[in-house]
């Protein structure tokens, strides 16, 4: 019987489809609909750094950022929801 990853339950949402101009709003309902706890992975073509830096102004230390792939053609970045203390 195969193993589960520890990715398995994260969706993958691939932007690189998506005009420049709709990624970050995206990424943003995206991260707007996560449950506490719960992540995606973020399919990129580029670094995706301006985007952390406006999760952070929007959210402060409401999210986790890590990255899976850095590039040079592909960058996977984990983005999660920090789940709220009791």
């Amino acid at each position: 019987m195969p193993q589960a990853t520890s990715h398995s339950t994260e969706s993958i949402v691939d932007v690189r489809t998506l005009v420049p101009a709709q990624r970050h709003a995206k990424i943003f309902e995206l991260v707007n609909g996560l449950a506490p706890g719960a992540s995606f992975i973020l399919v990129n073509d580029h670094d995706p750094k301006p985007l952390y830096y406006q999760l952070e102004a929007e959210y402060p230390k409401q999210f986790t950022w890590t990255y899976v792939e850095r590039g040079p053609e592909v960058w996977r970045v984990a983005i999660g929801k920090i789940a709220q203390a009791a």
